[in-house]
């Protein structure tokens, strides 16, 4: 596809395109993304549609199966309101907030098996996309998206759980040095 035939399809699909997505969304913020997320993957992509003719159609499948993808991932991981859940979510003290230091994050990461830990890395600190990170991996997408939930709910566990265990070494730690200044004062 060349940049004629993508411009082509901008002009004369768009508007279409986005009152397919808000018919399916239901909301602007997600018929937007929709759209745009079906532009950018004929413009990277383009390459398949072999007949023009059929770029439209081409469209409308793509956006429409990236809505299927959204919903069954919606489904799968539900977006709650915090104050929804403030009951059911753990309170972090100052003091857990402090523990979590960049060693820790690290340390946690490397704890982490390597499926989990590649797509966090590669995502997190090397910045590439869910495809390039399949690509690399050599692993389908859903995959990747899978295993960077997860990686980051076992992540999120083992930094709770290092803060938790360094409050209460050190809580430990000070309740020693008490008693020996106790006893040392008898």
């Amino acid at each position: 596809m060349n940049e004629s035939d993508y411009e082509d399809a901008v002009v004369n699909f768009y508007e279409r395109l986005y009152a397919f997505g808000y018919s399916l969304a239901g909301n602007q913020d997600d018929a937007s993304e929709l759209t745009q997320e079906a532009f950018y993957r004929l413009l990277t992509k383009g390459a398949m549609v072999r007949d023009s003719s059929k770029i439209k159609s081409w469209l409308f499948t793509t956006l429409y199966r990236l809505f299927l993808s959204w919903e069954r991932r919606r489904t799968l991981l539900p977006h709650f309101e915090i104050s929804s859940v403030e009951d059911e979510i753990a309170p972090v003290t100052p003091e857990q907030m402090d523990v979590l230091q960049d060693s820790a994050v690290r340390d946690s990461l490397l704890e982490l098996e390597e499926r989990y830990r590649a797509p966090l890395i590669l995502f997190y600190l090397n910045d590439h996309s869910y495809e390039e990170i399949a690509s690399i991996l050599a692993v389908p997408i859903g995959t990747v998206m899978s295993r960077l939930s997860r990686g980051k709910v076992l992540l999120r566990q083992r930094l709770a759980a290092r803060a938790i265990g360094t409050e209460a070494n050190s809580k430990i730690t000070h309740l020693k040095s008490q008693l020996n200044s106790a006893s040392r004062a008898i």
